[in-house]
């Protein structure tokens, strides 16, 4: 996925004003394109460039996790590595990021050279035991 992949015309269809979650799924190269470490040392070397304008745009940074295993579902194609939810205001602030030069020509190459793939499902809040934004 690239930025070319990014799904703005979704994005922009949303029936929603509000605060959005993105639910980051990643799976990592064993070693990174660059060869420069692993995909994980490529990752956060994204991580440490976009948390910064995550928190610039009024988002941040929820909760991470390593993902162990399916626990329903199919298992094939569902194999990830790690997990993310980034919280932010709109999903203007999120197009913004990441139609942004510094997030295409600074943080993007990183993302590609760690991540096999990396899947993002923007989501509207329906229950929460949290209260977000």
């Amino acid at each position: 996925m690239g930025v070319d992949l990014l799904n703005i015309e979704g994005l922009e269809g949303l029936d929603h004003q509000g605060p959005i979650v993105m639910v980051n799924l990643m799976r990592f190269h064993r070693r990174s394109l660059d060869g420069d470490g692993s995909g994980w040392d490529a990752y956060l070397r994204y991580s440490a460039l976009t948390v910064p304008m995550i928190k610039a745009r009024g988002g941040t940074l929820l909760w991470t996790g390593n993902a162990k295993t399916v626990a329903l579902g199919a298992r094939d194609g569902n194999q990830w590595d790690y997990l993310a939810l980034v919280y932010y205001p709109t999903v203007a602030a999120f197009i913004d990021m990441m139609t942004s030069a510094d997030y295409e020509n600074l943080c993007d190459p990183h993302r590609r050279n760690g991540c096999a793939e990396h899947v993002i499902i923007a989501s509207v809040e329906a229950y929460s035991k949290f209260r977000i934004g």
